[in-house]
C-alpha cells in the first residue's frame, strides 16, 4: 500500500469527519460486535482464560526485561540455521535494508504476507519508488491496497468495507494489476473471495521474492510464526525463492513451551476461532524445501523509546488481537482512519505516542481518544492496562505545556481551591453569575464538543448548612 498516514491531521478533526460517515459507522458497528460477540462465547470455554492471560503477561515482561539477550539469542539461533539477521533502528533503515535485499534479486514484483510492521514504517512506498511492486495477499488487505485505500483495524483491514464496496473495487481495479474479475461479479461472498483467489493464485506461482511479518519469533531456536486464516502465508512463505521477514524486536518469546499460551489465546481473542486455520513455523532455510534465501530484520523504530517508559512499556506486550478495538465505543463511531496509523483503536492510543513521541499534535491527541471506560483492559489477552497508559500519556502532554490556558486556568482554580476564605467566595460568586453566562461557554478545548453544566444558585456547603444545620 503506497499510500501513508503521513500528515494525518489530529484525532479530534479525522474523528468528527469520520462520524459523519454513517456507512461507515455501520459497516464497523456490524463487523466488531460480531468478533466481539464470538470471542466472548470461545473465551468463556477455557475455565483457565484468566490463568492464561496472567502467563501471557508474565511472559511478555519477562523478555522485555531481557531484551537484549533475547534478541542476540534471536540472532545467533537464525545464524545457525542458515537465515541472516539485520538490524534496523527506524522506518528510513529497515526501507534501506529491504529494498537492497530485494533489488539484489533482480525482480521487480514481490508478494507480501500481511505485517502492520511494513505498514507502520512505509515499506510499499520505498519499494515503489525504487520500481518494486508489492503485492498484498491477505484477502483484506488486498481489498485495502486495490482500493487505494488505508487499513483500519489490526485483524481485519478493512472491516469499513461493506460486500457492495468489496465488489465494486474488485470489478474496478483487478485487472490494472494482474487477472481481472470475472464478468457479472456479485457481492456474494463465496464469489469474491473466488475472484480473490484467482488473481492471487497468479502472484503467488510467479514470485521469486516474498517478505512477510511474523506474529511471534521463538529465541530458543530462532523460529519465526505466522497465524493466518486464509493459507495466503503458507504460500508466500514456502513458494518464494527469497523470504525477507521484517519483525519488531518486541514480538520474541523465549520457547516454545511459552509460544503455546500464546496460540490458545490470539485465534479466540482474535477472530472468535479455538484455534486459526494457518499456523506456519520456520526456521533458517532447509535444501530442496521453501526458501533458498531467508533474511530476518529486526526493527525499532521507536520500541525501545516504549520500553524506557515505565508506564507505558507494557503496551509492547500487545500481539495485536484487535479485541481492545472490537469493544471499544469510541472506535465504534470513529472507525480506525481517525487515529491517523495502522495501530488504530486503544492499542493504538497509547501505542502510537510512545512509539513516536508527543511531540507533534497527531499522536499527543490521541491519548485522549478514549473514555477511559476500560472495557479494553478487561479483553486484552496480555493485560495491558489501557487506562492508567492513556493517564499517564495524558499527564505527559500537560506537563508538557502544550496547553498553556489550560494549564493556568488550573492552576488558578488550584490556588484557589487552597485558601479556604478566596474559595468560599469564589463558590458564592459562582452562583451569582452562573445565570449570566452563556449556554455554550468558548473554553478551547473543553467546549468545542460539549457544553458546561449549568452552575446551580447555591452552593453544596449553603445547601448543607441551611439544611443539616438546622437539624443539629
Amino acid at each position: 500500500m503506497t499510500r501513508s498516514f503521513l500528515g494525518w491531521p489530529a484525532f479530534p478533526e479525522a474523528a468528527e469527519r469520520e462520524v459523519g460517515n454513517r456507512q461507515l459507522r455501520e459497516n464497523v458497528r456490524r463487523a466488531t460486535h460480531t468478533i466481539r460477540g464470538k470471542r466472548a462465547v470461545l473465551a468463556a470455554e477455557r475455565p483457565d482464560w484468566e490463568q492464561l492471560r496472567d502467563s501471557a503477561a508474565a511472559i511478555k515482561d519477562q523478555v522485555l526485561a531481557g531484551l537484549e539477550q533475547y534478541l542476540l539469542q534471536v540472532e545467533e539461533k537464525v545464524t545457525a540455521a542458515g537465515g541472516t539477521v539485520h538490524w534496523a533502528r527506524d522506518a528510513a533503515e529497515a526501507n534501506r535494508i529491504v529494498t537492497g535485499l530485494v533489488r539484489a534479486t533482480g525482480e521487480r514484483e514481490i508478494v507480501k504476507v500481511k505485517s502492520m510492521l511494513t505498514e507502520e514504517i512505509g515499506l510499499d512506498a520505498a519499494l515503489a519508488a525504487a520500481g518494486i511492486d508489492a503485492r498484498e495477499t491477505d484477502l483484506a488487505a488486498t481489498i485495502v491496497q486495490l482500493g487505494d485505500d488505508l487499513p483500519s483495524h489490526v485483524v481485519v483491514p478493512a472491516l469499513h468495507r461493506n460486500r457492495s464496496e468489496i465488489r465494486d473495487i474488485f470489478a474496478r481495479e483487478m485487472g490494472r494489476h494482474g487477472r481481472p474479475a470475472p464478468e457479472g461479479l456479485t457481492d456474494d461472498p463465496a464469489e469474491l473471495a473466488e475472484a480473490a483467489r484467482l488473481h492471487l493464485r497468479e502472484k503467488f506461482l510467479g514470485a521469486k521474492v516474498a517478505v512477510s511479518g511474523a506474529n511471534f519469533v521463538v529465541a530458543e531456536t530462532g523460529t519465526l510464526v505466522v497465524v493466518e486464516s486464509e493459507g495466503n502465508g503458507r504460500m508466500c512463505l514456502t513458494l518464494a525463492d527469497t523470504l525477507i521477514s521484517v519483525v519488531g524486536i518486541e514480538k520474541t518469546v523465549p520457547t516454545w513451551a511459552d509460544l503455546e499460551v500464546f496460540l490458545q489465546l490470539l485465534a479466540r481473542n482474535a477472530t472468535g476461532e479455538r484455534m486459526a486455520p494457518y499456523t506456519s513455523t520456520w526456521t533458517g532455510t532447509a535444501d530442496g524445501d521453501g526458501p533458498r534465501d531467508f533474511h530476518l530484520v529486526l526493527v525499532d523504530n521507536g520500541r525501545t523509546r516504549a520500553l524506557a517508559d515505565p508506564v507505558g512499556r507494557q503496551a509492547l506486550r500487545c500481539i495485536r488481537c484487535g479485541a481492545c478495538m472490537n469493544t471499544c465505543p469510541v472506535y465504534e463511531r470513529t472507525g480506525g482512519h481517525a487515529y491517523g496509523s495502522v495501530y488504530p483503536g486503544p492499542i493504538g492510543a497509547i501505542l502510537n505516542p510512545l512509539l513516536k513521541g508527543l511531540d507533534d499534535e497527531q499522536t499527543a491527541s490521541l491519548p485522549y481518544a478514549s473514555t477511559l471506560c476500560g472495557a479494553c483492559n478487561e479483553v486484552c489477552p496480555v493485560r495491558i492496562r489501557f487506562t492508567d497508559v492513556l493517564l499517564d500519556l495524558r499527564a505527559q502532554v500537560a506537563d508538557g505545556g502544550r496547553h498553556p490556558v489550560e494549564r493556568a486556568a488550573l492552576g488558578a482554580v488550584g490556588a484557589t481551591m487552597a485558601r479556604p476564605l478566596l474559595w468560599k467566595a469564589a463558590v458564592k460568586g459562582a452562583g451569582l453569575v452562573g445565570p449570566l453566562l452563556p449556554a455554550r461557554t468558548p473554553v478551547p478545548g473543553w467546549t468545542d464538543n460539549r457544553a458546561l453544566p449549568d452552575v446551580p444558585e447555591e452552593s453544596f456547603r449553603t445547601w448543607w448548612k441551611r439544611n443539616e444545620g438546622e437539624r443539629a
